[in-house]
């Protein structure tokens, strides 16, 4: 993604934050109801979640009694998030870091238990920006540890409408969107186990997203 598309996305979200305080919810995602139960399945204690904007998912994931590192690129975003922390009373479990996923991650190897991250992989970010963020997630996950996620894909409504930016990514109001083909979802897996690729829908158009599952080998 070049950099000039990059600062203008990152605007965008700090302005639609801004204007629209808690504009997805106090509600978790789907995505990450399912998350919940696969990282207790797993035995996972802490979880990083990446793009968390303002917080419905890492709120959820710290009522569910994980401890959560939750990220963002929008400081405003994990404002609200914070304030929310607090008034849940969940404060205490919940950490806070603004990052852009571009760079590598400001933890240590093999530090986590679990990594989430909902429609972040699926930014205007390159392919090779995509692979090198797993690659990311990889080295902080613990051996063993579980990653879920959730892109759009080009059975979506919005696939080659509005503006090409190349690479798979469209803008379309605003927001611009790395359609993901089913190969780049496999070639991201590769030395993991992919244990689940489930195709569901979110939203009015609606959106049309694979849930990704997969885990490293203990």
């Amino acid at each position: 993604m070049s950099d000039e598309l990059a600062d203008a996305q990152r605007q965008h979200w700090q302005n639609t934050y801004t204007a629209h305080p808690g504009m997805y919810g106090e509600q978790p995602s789907a995505p990450a109801v399912h998350a919940a139960e696969v990282f207790h399945a797993a035995g996972a204690q802490d979880v990083l979640e990446l793009g968390a904007g303002h917080g419905r998912d890492a709120l959820y994931f710290a009522r569910q009694g994980f401890t959560v590192q939750a990220t963002d690129f929008s400081p405003i975003g994990l404002e609200q998030l914070q304030r929310a922390a607090q008034s849940q009373g969940v404060a205490e479990r919940v950490t806070t870091a603004v990052h852009d996923v571009r760079e590598p991650l400001p933890l240590p190897d093999t530090s986590v238990d679990a990594v989430f991250a909902h429609m972040l992989l699926c930014m205007a970010l390159s392919t090779k920006e995509i692979h090198a963020a797993v690659g990311e997630i990889r080295r902080v996950l613990r051996p063993g540890g579980t990653f879920v996620y959730t892109v759009r894909h080009t059975g979506d409504a919005h696939y080659g409408a509005g503006t090409a930016h190349g690479d798979g990514i469209f803008e379309h109001g605003g927001f611009a969107v790395h359609f993901f083909p089913r190969h780049l979802v496999d070639s991201l897996a590769d030395g993991w186990t992919l244990n689940e690729v489930h195709a569901f829908e979110e939203g009015d158009l609606p959106r049309r997203l694979w849930r990704v599952t997969q885990s490293l080998p203990r």
